[in-house]
């Protein structure tokens, strides 16, 4: 079965001047359980993973050699080199193929890099998507997630891009569905932070977790309350090497009508939860005003 592009996934034009566009949205770890360590090293998790209405964009066309360019606000510092993500899931893909990966890639940048917002394995996901459509490639959903795997822990999730329950160290993938779309304000206050770093800053054994049942279809109250249970068990560590997201986490609770405020990820961005948009909005105002110079985005999650 051939991998479908989603509806934000877009074709135009003959084959030879086909251009595919891809949505790469901001993923949002709503939790994050430490539930393990293996003997590799590598830690694993239990998360609730959404993804919004806002993010980047990768466009793609044929082309006589791989090409990658990036613009947008979040492009400044960024390589587009042979090391950046998104070359290397062209590449891997072609390799994988065993065809010349004759593309050229645009990356328009809106996210943050280290940000807790899967940033990058987003664009490298996005990036696949689209190059099973333009190559017009026979490759089943599974089979592309475990090619992303082998690109970094992200890769499936962002791969599949849709509500989901992420566990292992982000191989194992649970469908969340019937969840409200969360209107969702994002808050940086322009501050990154390593995710090995962090993950190096545990203080605690990570032990098996337990987690309720999601009731049927929640409202966004009923879904906050039911979410508030669990904790993003990385906040902890990632305030230890950058105060700000502390200070981030206070600011969003304090705000009128938040109804639960987190970190994402690694940090450093952190979410506050709203009931409506009009919420939302008054609550973006605010924020505005308090910290003018933060990266600040209003959105909301995408249902599926």
């Amino acid at each position: 079965m051939r991998a479908e592009p989603t509806a934000a996934e877009t074709i135009a034009g003959a084959d030879a001047t086909a251009i595919v566009e891809v949505r790469a949205p901001a993923k949002i770890n709503l939790d994050l359980l430490i539930t393990g360590r293996r003997a590799d090293g590598f830690h694993e998790l239990d998360s609730c993973v959404v993804f919004t209405e806002f993010g980047d964009r990768v466009r793609l066309h044929h082309a006589t050699e791989l090409s990658l360019t990036i613009d947008g606000p979040m492009a400044a510092g960024l390589d587009a080199g042979q090391d950046n993500l998104v070359w290397r899931a062209a590449k891997l893909l072609a390799d994988r193929l065993c065809r010349s990966p004759d593309v050229a890639i645009h990356l328009d940048k809106h996210l943050p890099m280290a940000a807790g917002l899967g940033g990058g394995s987003s664009d490298a996901a996005a990036t696949l998507r689209g190059l099973v459509q333009l190559w017009q490639v026979e490759i089943d959903d599974q089979a592309l997630r475990d090619l992303g795997q082998e690109l970094g822990a992200d890769l499936p999730v962002c791969i599949y891009a849709r509500s989901a329950r992420m566990r292992g160290i982000g191989e194992r993938l649970d469908p969340m569905r019937g969840l409200p779309e969360l209107p969702l304000l994002l808050a940086n206050a322009r501050c990154a932070v390593a995710t090995r770093e962090v993950f190096a800053r545990l203080d605690f054994e990570p032990a098996p977790s337990f987690r309720a049942a999601l009731p049927a279809f929640p409202s966004i109250v009923q879904f906050t309350h039911w979410l508030s249970r669990y904790p993003n068990e990385l906040e902890t560590a990632a305030m230890r090497i950058e105060s700000r997201i502390e200070d981030t986490l206070e600011v969003l609770r304090a705000l009128p009508d938040c109804l639960l405020a987190r970190m994402s990820g690694s940090g450093a961005t952190c979410f506050g939860i709203f009931e409506d948009e009009a919420a939302l909005r008054r609550a973006e105002t605010e924020l505005r005003q308090l910290r003018p110079d933060w990266w600040i985005v209003a959105t909301q999650t995408v249902s599926g």
